[in-house]
């Protein structure tokens, strides 16, 4: 069995997978700043992409989407805020979600969902 920790990883890393199969470049992953952490940072066609991953099990009764509440927005805010006063892009920024549902038999199923806060 499968926990938690381990799974979120998986899902992190499936998603990465997925990222570069899609024509986005990697910059930083699990970058953190304080207490602050954003899961996959990536740049595709002049912008940046700051990737919140949540990884379920298939069936979960809270889904990814419900995950990103209102602490979570301010949290991934004020985490994004920092990443561009410490690092200089002359780019656009935007949150997305990678909504990733593990299932029985080992693989993934990912809806990813760009500019979620936008």
């Amino acid at each position: 069995m499968v926990d938690k920790q381990e799974r979120g990883a998986e899902g992190e890393a499936f998603t990465v997978d997925w990222l570069r199969q899609n024509g986005f470049y990697i910059v930083e992953r699990n970058w953190r700043y304080g207490h602050y952490e954003v899961d996959i940072i990536a740049t595709r066609r002049g912008v940046m992409h700051f990737v919140e991953v949540k990884t379920r099990a298939l069936g979960s009764i809270e889904s990814a989407y419900e995950a990103i509440n209102t602490t979570k927005r301010t949290a991934l805010l004020r985490a994004m805020s920092a990443y561009t006063r410490t690092h200089r892009y002359g780019c656009e920024f935007q949150v997305d979600l990678a909504a990733v549902e593990a299932c029985l038999d080992g693989s993934f199923i990912m809806h990813y969902s760009e500019n979620v806060m936008g």
